[in-house]
């Protein structure tokens, strides 16, 4: 199934976003009161990049024995905001299809895309709206069995 809908029928439209004066200590709790894994930082209404959670890993220890993630925050007060984000990520818009979504975001190292109209960011677009999207609409998918 290739489809031609636009990425604007799945991408997340209300937005946690991050600005890039904001810390990291404030990046986690967003993190973790959304139970989100992506977080676009704007300069002003200008997106700078995005942050993700695993980016937080990686420059901390994270207890993974532990039943939620802790982080060890003691690096927060080492970085900014903008030495851990991707900067300049790969942007789609809201009328790009969702099969050049799946393509892009298959072919690449992240999970995220955000979604710019006009300069403005009006959404992202995560790998896990994709595998929603593709067990709603997808007969394969739906009745699959592993």
């Amino acid at each position: 199934m290739k489809s031609t809908a636009p990425v604007s029928k799945i991408m997340t439209k209300e937005l946690v976003t991050l600005q890039l004066t904001d810390d990291l200590y404030l990046a986690e709790k967003l993190f973790k009161t959304h139970k989100i894994r992506h977080l676009p930082v704007l300069d002003g209404k200008h997106l700078a990049g995005i942050l993700s959670y695993t980016d937080l890993l990686r420059i901390s220890y994270a207890d993974l024995t532990a039943e939620e993630d802790t982080i060890e925050t003691v690096v927060y007060d080492m970085f900014t905001v903008s030495q851990v984000m991707m900067n300049r990520p790969v942007v789609v818009s809201s009328e790009t299809s969702i099969h050049d979504v799946a393509k892009i975001l298959s072919e690449r190292e992240f999970h995220a895309l955000p979604v710019i109209d006009n300069n403005r960011l009006v959404g992202i677009v995560t790998t896990t709206d994709l595998i929603k999207y593709f067990l709603k609409n997808c007969p394969e998918f739906k009745n699959a069995k592993c």
